[in-house]
């Protein structure tokens, strides 16, 4: 009988104006000074000054660091070490998405464990000695999950190559998920943050690491993505949009502890060489994977198709997979999302090399079904 492990963080708070906590657990905490990650966009357009109001309304200081980009990189997080330590901070509050969260942890895992300061010795399952700096993270989209998870991903510019890094150390001690934050992100980002989350619950369910904890949390995500998401991204829907908050927090819980599959193996390379927004890219691949995955998982398959409502009696395995593979695309098509990898800019001369590097990525040993490059490749052609 395998044995099982769940990490999860400390404290989390749910709901609109959740923000309202963080100065009164900064304080609580013992922390004297912040280094704020963020981005300038949301520095553009006013949801950072959202948290920053609270952390002023008590006089708690902070600087600012928001020098990153959609898809992170080694030097955006070098230039973070930087400013951590000119700031003399002692904890980081990551305000943004996966790619801000993302940097969070990579810096404050950095700044306890110097010997990895080149970044790149970060990739892979990695037992690093001490904790990362104390981070407080809120996020700012309904899909990464990266507040509650063990993972993260940083571009290296020099290979060209996404740096999957797990790390128990570097999970945030707290999580604020707070709905306002979100309701800001245009339609598009709303709808790939949002799909990345379904994608995140379905290939967790699925994975060969699940099992009954994480079915259950997976399943539950999947079921509250199909009734909320399209409300919260066309909508703006407020009570949508806190479903989705939580959904994708859910989704983060479960396969933070199991993996994930190709689709995030496939998903990675798009956005090393194009730099792919990582939502978009799972969203497009999402319904050709389950394609090729679907004989794996039968089972499963008929149970995600329950949970979204479908009816799934009498139905040979050929028809659970396409129903359920159908549904998948449909929504992501009512969302808007590109179907061909041809209108996301990819170049057909790249498939095998992007193959190459899908094969060696760390989430493909996750995924139900085995796989060779030939397999990758031939998706990535049907997708194109």
């Amino acid at each position: 009988m395998a044995i099982n492990r769940m990490v999860l963080n400390e404290t989390s708070y749910f709901g609109p104006n959740a923000r309202s906590v963080l100065a009164n657990e900064f304080v609580s905490r013992g922390y004297t000074k912040a280094l704020v990650v963020t981005d300038k966009t949301l520095v553009k357009v006013g949801i950072t000054d959202k948290v920053l109001e609270v952390l002023d309304s008590e006089f708690i200081p902070y600087q600012i660091f928001s020098d990153i980009k959609q898809n992170p990189t080694v030097s955006n997080v070098k230039s973070g070490i930087e400013k951590f330590k000119k700031t003399k901070a002692d904890c980081i509050i990551a305000i943004g998405g996966g790619s801000v969260i993302d940097t969070a942890k990579a810096i404050g895992i950095i700044i306890n464990n110097p010997e990895y300061s080149d970044v790149v010795s970060l990739a892979g399952v990695q037992n690093t000695k001490n904790k990362s700096v104390p981070i407080i993270a809120l996020p700012t989209t309904a899909g990464t999950a990266a507040e509650v998870t063990i993972n993260y991903v940083i571009t290296d510019e020099e290979s060209v190559n996404k740096l999957v890094c797990v790390d128990p150390h570097d999970i945030p001690v707290l999580s604020i998920i707070d709905s306002e934050l979100m309701a800001g992100m245009p339609e598009n980002i709303a709808a790939w943050t949002g799909l990345d989350a379904l994608t995140h619950a379905i290939e967790g369910y699925i994975t060969s690491g699940a099992w009954a904890m994480t079915d259950m949390m997976h399943l539950k995500a999947i079921q509250m993505i199909f009734e909320n998401i399209v409300s919260a991204v066309k909508n703006k829907d407020m009570e949508a949009i806190n479903n989705m908050g939580i959904a994708q927090y859910i989704a983060g819980m479960g396969f933070s502890n199991v993996g994930l599959g190709i689709v995030h193996s496939m998903a990675h390379p798009l956005g090393a060489v194009y730099d792919t927004p990582h939502g978009l890219a799972n969203a497009l691949l999402l319904p050709y994977v389950m394609e090729f995955n679907g004989e794996e998982c039968i089972s499963k398959f008929e149970e995600i198709g329950r949970a979204i409502g479908l009816d799934m009696d009498a139905l040979t395995r050929k028809e659970i997979i396409q129903k359920v593979v159908d549904a998948v695309r449909s929504l992501a098509v009512q969302l808007g999302v590109p179907q061909h990898l041809s209108e996301i800019g990819v170049r057909k001369e790249d498939l095998k090399m992007l193959s190459k590097k899908a094969l060696v990525d760390p989430c493909t040993g996750g995924n139900p079904r085995r796989v060779t490059i030939d397999d990758i490749l031939e998706i990535y052609k049907k997708a194109f």
